[in-house]
């Protein structure tokens, strides 16, 4: 049992994502204008992703790929699809924040693992799994460390020691530490891209063991 990550974190989650979600609201305005300018509707794309004990939540992010399909209709790879706004609002962690309502909804926290697909639950060694014991986040210990750069053995033995770190008497002060290190991290990934994808990829390759 753990003062802040069973009882206090929630609070904390629900304060900042009210003052963020206030704050940015017309940041968000702006960037769905622009979605919808350049890359057409729909301007949210929506995936199932696994929660909190590896339930189905579903996240929400500013659409980055484009439509585009082969002369049979199946869409092309994800290299084709992303084009140079795309890249930007990935570069940038834009695309990301209308997470701020599910943290608000309580499917997600700022700071946790991040949200991975369903398929990928049964295919988690024990170790792995751990990361499924709390919510999900829209930043955490490996986003700070690499994020996509990382393979992913070491994303998800990180994901398991945040778990471990956030049940700590000091608990609070390393969700402060990742929160604080992101702001920096994303001032860095937007000069140089570095982290945005896995090396040789344009996003992330499948989880496959």
């Amino acid at each position: 049992m753990s003062l802040y990550a069973d009882f206090l974190k929630r609070a904390s989650d629900v304060v900042a994502a009210l003052l963020l979600l206030l704050l940015l609201a017309p940041l968000m305005l702006i960037l769905a204008i622009m979605v919808r300018a350049v890359l057409g509707r729909p301007v949210l794309h929506g995936d199932d992703r696994a929660g909190r004990g590896g339930r189905p939540i579903r996240v929400v992010k500013f659409r980055s790929m484009t439509e585009a399909r082969d002369a049979h209709g199946r869409l092309l790879g994800d290299a084709a699809r992303l084009g140079p706004f795309g890249r930007l609002l990935r570069r940038t962690s834009l695309d990301e924040l209308p997470q701020l309502l599910s943290v608000l909804r309580g499917d997600m926290s700022l700071v946790g693992p991040r949200p991975l697909p369903l398929r990928y639950v049964p295919r988690y060694t024990p170790r792995q799994a751990t990361r499924l014991d709390v919510r999900p986040g829209l930043t955490g210990w490996a986003q700070i460390h690499g994020r996509n750069s990382l393979d992913w053995p070491d994303r998800l033995e990180m994901d398991a020691e945040y778990v471990e770190l956030v049940r700590r008497p000091f608990g609070f002060f390393t969700d402060l530490w990742i929160v604080s290190a992101t702001l920096f991290q994303m001032v860095g990934q937007a000069l140089t891209g570095r982290g945005v994808s896995a090396p040789g990829s344009a996003t992330m390759p499948e989880f496959d063991p």
